[in-house]
């Protein structure tokens, strides 16, 4: 199964509770599972109107037998169901799910572009995704994403949450 990145992330209501619950949504899905799971960044609002609440960010490795299409509908169903309305781009949400990286794949369709389009200018992508991810190389620029972290040169306020979002135990992780 390929290797799938998607950045995980909300400021709205329970952030850490909605972020959690969409991770153990995610290992849910048919022939998924989250494999791995990056610590909790709390980020300054990119864009987007003035006054936000700071987001709480991360990214989930995931191994799926879905095709992107089928699984950027599952993530699109699990932010609605955890209260995401889609009302302001780069607005305040509940929880934001983005395929980031699918293995060596692109897609260029209308509506789903992988590699995400603006994952090297995103700090808040960037830092979480490294801790899971550095060595793998973004297959359109040909660079890993720790030289895009380093290249990006600062996050933008991208600071480590001593807390967690993580649902899963690490017992868990090797599920069949």
């Amino acid at each position: 199964m390929p290797k799938v990145y998607v950045a995980i992330g909300g400021n709205v209501g329970d952030v850490k509770k909605n972020l959690a619950r969409a991770v153990v949504t995610v290992d849910s899905l048919y022939a998924t599972r989250v494999t791995r799971v990056s610590n909790l960044y709390e980020t300054a609002p990119v864009g987007g109107p003035a006054g936000q609440p700071v987001f709480f960010n991360g990214a989930i490795e995931v191994e799926t037998a879905l095709t992107p299409r089928e699984l950027i509908t599952a993530l699109h169903e699990i932010e609605s169901s955890l209260g995401r309305v889609r009302e302001v781009v780069d607005g305040p949400r509940t929880v934001d799910l983005d395929i980031i990286l699918w293995d060596a794949e692109v897609v260029d369709e209308p509506d789903l572009k992988i590699p995400h389009p603006r994952m090297h200018q995103r700090g808040f992508v960037l830092v979480p995704l490294e801790e899971l991810a550095g060595d793998v190389v973004h297959p359109i620029l040909k660079k890993s994403v720790s030289t895009l972290l380093l290249e990006l040169g600062d996050p933008g306020g991208v600071e480590r949450h001593e807390g967690s979002f993580t649902p899963i135990p690490a017992a868990e992780k090797g599920k069949a």
